[in-house]
């Protein structure tokens, strides 16, 4: 069978957004796929929920069509599309479910986001991120008349507040709010459709929400003196008549998502805010009318991880809500009035997305032979309590409904993780290990080394990694991963077992993986290459400073220096304040030594540093400090830098820079390994050897490297 490359990206497809149609017979899902080199196609499809038939696509392949959501009587479906519009505005659409076209229903400047129905199914609640000016000229509910209408750049771009841009845009002076789209009961036009603004104000509003048909419930960034210097949020229940908003509650935390229920409950996300980036995602519910909270989680030692959001059964009474648990996705649910502790409805593998219908479960999951598809379970009862450490999809009731990648998966060779739990000093640590395809234990391998992001997070032997990690087995390479101690899905302790403390405490843990692994006949332990990205940036950038015990190494998208870290990156200054305790003004030699910069001087292991021009999350001048430090050094070190790319490179950048970045770790790990004979990257063209540098018919530039990767 042939290996996997880094340019199979470009073969895989993955599942998202999935949901399960009110009477629980057909699921709508997202369907992506590279489409070239700078872009995706993402297109809706609809399977039977049963099995019994293959997926059907439902939307033309036009444009990228993205949350798709159910009328509440079924018979028609919304989604958000920029199909026939080559811009970044997204607008709402409505398309019959028995057959028909679909009909673009907004024109908005900005953008739909985040939609939902009303329970009458006549209204759709939306949020966009809109200007003072275009709200006071009505041109936030329609620029129809305007179709060339553009916003202008600032210039100069003048900032009045904390936070001023996130992901790779800045706000410009725009702000969230929440708008409602009156689509009626039938299949509407834009020319047929109101749109009104439903808030106010030089806030951002967000999550927005039905309870009952008159009833919408939102988020609001709106509390202290600089709401974006705090966590707290408030949260907003409009009566639609009489046109009057009341707020109910202040929480605070990271996400501010919210699911309503018909009773008038409303779950809530919350943390403490003391040191909110270290505190784990709690899970509560409002009761509106009486104001009583009641505590989900609170017997439950796992926060929900970042992109969770909670989801009310069809019967209004329990709450459902997913949480990373040891490696794994586990799906809980427990009644709204925390009568019980949670139960675990279901543990497979990686989930990305899942919704909860009348009988049954659906979900989009990848698992370490395969990444992504679609699948059901039947919704469990309380009386029927969930697996209680899972067997994944191998339950009775659960079906496969989609193999979306099953041809590429019958030509290329998948290799199967080693589950490993290993001692560290601090404790035991959990891991996973592959080998090369035709592995041959009486062979040696060099070791290539991955370590996450976050850096509260955690990873399972699929999900956003699958290809990256079967890749780098496929050239050759033993890869290690694991969950080191910072990492979610172990409890709150183990989470916040690096408090002050992001270098040492983590490489503690990912060495004792190595030096296990290096142990073992069939691994160098003197060829061993480091990689990661984000926190695993910092990580890698960090370990190349304490040690020279690895052969070479990538940091990517990396915080290099936490004071220059804290003034330019975006809300996620947070991560100094909470992780460290502590801000530049009052122990900056602190913040320098536990920076990867206060040792980049003694940095010998040759070291590539990767990252993003668009990067608001982890900016670029801190790369830019380290890798000018290292190189003054003289030691091996080169910067790549991809345009048009954010700090969601490795998950959702363009095709051909994920392919390419691939590329380039393992062309880098080959020059400085003893198992690859091959030049240093160095010696070599910047493109030599990567899918860049093919010709037409797939021949490398180099007609002298026969060994080349």
């Amino acid at each position: 069978m042939a290996r996997i490359e880094a340019a199979d990206f470009h073969e895989i497809t993955k599942p998202g957004d999935v949901r399960l149609s009110p009477d629980g017979e057909q699921v709508a899902f997202v369907r992506q796929t590279p489409d070239d080199d700078e872009s995706y196609e993402s297109t809706i499809y609809l399977v039977p929920s049963d099995g019994s038939d293959d997926p059907r696509q439902f939307t033309v392949s036009e444009g990228g069509d993205s949350q798709p959501r159910w009328s509440p009587s079924g018979d028609r479906l919304a989604f958000v599309s920029n199909r026939g519009k080559d811009d970044d505005r997204p607008q709402l659409w409505l398309i019959p479910v028995d057959g028909g076209e679909a009909r673009q229903v907004t024109e908005v400047p900005a953008g739909v986001q985040g939609i939902s129905w009303s329970p009458d199914g006549t209204r759709i609640a939306f949020t966009q991120s809109t200007t003072e000016d275009e709200r006071e000229e009505g041109l936030d509910v329609d620029i129809s008349e305007e179709p060339e209408y553009e916003r202008e750049e600032p210039d100069p771009r003048v900032i009045d507040r904390t936070v001023y841009r996130t992901g790779q845009s800045y706000f410009d002076g725009t702000r969230s709010h929440v708008y409602v789209a009156h689509v009626g009961d039938g299949l509407a036009s834009a020319e047929d459709v109101d749109v009104e603004r439903i808030t106010d104000g030089d806030v951002d509003f967000g999550g927005p929400e039905w309870g009952d048909a008159s009833t919408l419930y939102y988020t609001a960034q709106d509390v202290g003196e600089d709401p974006d210097d705090s966590h707290r949020y408030s949260i907003y229940a409009y009566d639609t008549d009489p046109d009057e908003a009341e707020k109910l509650h202040e929480s605070s935390g990271w996400g501010a998502g919210l699911a309503a229920n018909g009773e008038g409950e409303i779950a809530f996300l919350y943390s403490e805010e003391e040191q909110a980036s270290i505190q784990p995602t709690e899970l509560k519910v409002l009761d509106a009318e009486s104001g009583d909270v009641a505590w989900i989680t609170e017997a439950l030692d796992r926060g929900l991880g970042y992109e969770s959001a909670p989801e009310w059964g069809p019967d209004d009474v329990r709450v459902y809500f997913s949480t990373p648990d040891e490696g794994k996705t586990s799906v809980w649910s427990a009644p709204g009035d925390a009568s019980e502790a949670p139960s675990r409805v279901i543990r497979p593998g990686a989930v990305s997305t899942g919704h909860v219908g009348e009988e049954r479960f659906a979900f989009a999951m990848s698992e370490w032979d395969h990444p992504g598809d679609v699948f059901v379970c039947s919704r469990q009862h309380p009386d029927e309590p969930g697996l209680d450490g899972g067997v994944g999809v191998e339950r009775e009731d659960c079906v496969r409904l989609t193999e979306l990648n099953a041809d590429y998966l019958d030509d290329v060779s998948v290799q199967e993780p080693e589950e490993l739990h290993f001692d560290s000093e601090q404790g035991e640590v959990h891991g996973w290990t592959i080998t090369p395809p035709e592995f041959d234990p009486d062979e040696e391998y060099p070791l290539a080394v991955e370590v996450h992001g976050g850096p509260h997070a955690m990873w399972t032997t699929a999900g956003t990694m699958w290809h990256e990690f079967q890749t780098l087995a496929a050239r050759g390479y033993v890869v290690f991963w694991s969950n080191p101690r910072g990492s979610t899905g172990y409890g709150k302790e183990y989470m916040q077992a690096i408090e002050r403390d992001w270098g040492d405490v983590t490489l503690t843990d990912v060495l004792a993986g190595v030096d296990l692994l290096a142990d073992r006949e069939y691994v160098d332990g003197d060829d061993v290459h480091l990689t990661g990205g984000s926190f695993g940036g910092f990580m890698t950038s960090w370990t190349v400073g304490q040690t020279d015990f690895f052969s070479s190494a990538v940091s990517q998208r990396g915080v290099y220096d936490l004071t220059s870290f804290y003034g330019s990156t975006d809300g996620a200054y947070s991560l100094v304040e909470g992780d460290f305790d502590t801000t530049p003004w009052e122990e900056p030699e602190f913040l320098w030594e536990k920076s990867p910069a206060g040792h980049a001087h003694e940095v010998e292991t040759p070291t590539l540093v990767i990252h993003s021009e668009d990067d608001y999350r982890t900016p670029a001048c801190t790369a830019e400090l380290w890798y000018r430090m290292v190189r003054k050094q003289g030691t091996d070190t080169r910067f790549v830098r991809y345009p048009r790319e954010g700090h969601e490179l490795s998950r959702s950048g363009e095709p051909g820079h994920i392919v390419d970045r691939i590329e380039r770790i393992a062309r880098w790990f080959d020059g400085y390994s003893d198992h690859h004979d091959v030049p240093r990257a160095l010696d070599r063209e910047p493109d030599d050897g990567l899918s860049a540098d093919e010709d037409e018919n797939g021949n490398d530039g180099n007609d002298d490297d026969e060994n080349d990767e």
